[in-house]
């Protein structure tokens, strides 16, 4: 059995519903702990399709890289949010330094992107932002998901079980 891991889920409004609730669910059942960390603390968001909504416990001001084991960021509207937050790159990049996990989805390598930790990197995403990923130095892959050292990235909610299982993978699965 492994020891629980201490996961963050960068998250704004209009978030892809699916591609939050999977993976997070997956990683309570996991019995890892979650932290949603958005711009502000105490915040309600609320998913683009309307089918679910949850709180920040934590603003991106207050959040450090050192006390996470893995950055979970789904996609959506809500990387567009993130992406130019100082404070958000700021704590990717400090993540990527520290090689933790980072995996994102759909328009989730945007807040990759914006942080600037992708020159020379591997991903795929959202096919509409392959040039974004290309213009700062990424290599785009349309594949269902790659990993590039602690980068996992996949494209759209369909292929949530393989982003899900590449990031489960990386931090042990604890809970059974």
């Amino acid at each position: 059995m492994t020891e629980a891991k201490k996961v963050a889920f960068l998250l704004a409004k209009d978030f892809e519903d699916s591609e939050m609730v999977n993976p997070y669910e997956e990683m309570v059942k996991n019995g890892h702990e979650t932290v949603i960390i958005g711009l502000e603390a105490q915040k309600e968001l609320t998913g683009k399709q309307g089918t679910v909504t949850y709180t920040t416990h934590l603003g991106i001001k207050d959040a450090h890289a050192a006390d996470y084991d893995a950055i979970i960021i789904p996609g959506g509207s809500s990387p567009g949010y993130l992406m130019y937050n100082e404070d958000v790159s700021r704590f990717v990049r400090e993540a990527d330094r520290e090689g933790k996990t980072i995996a994102a989805i759909c328009h989730g390598p945007q807040v990759l992107a914006a942080a600037g930790v992708l020159e020379g990197r591997t991903l795929t995403a959202f096919p509409g932002i392959s040039s974004e990923i290309e213009a700062v130095g990424g290599k785009y892959l349309n594949r269902e998901v790659v990993v590039d050292r602690n980068l996992v990235t996949s494209r759209v909610p369909e292929d949530e079980p393989a982003f899900i299982r590449e990031t489960v993978e990386r931090l042990g699965v604890n809970a059974w």
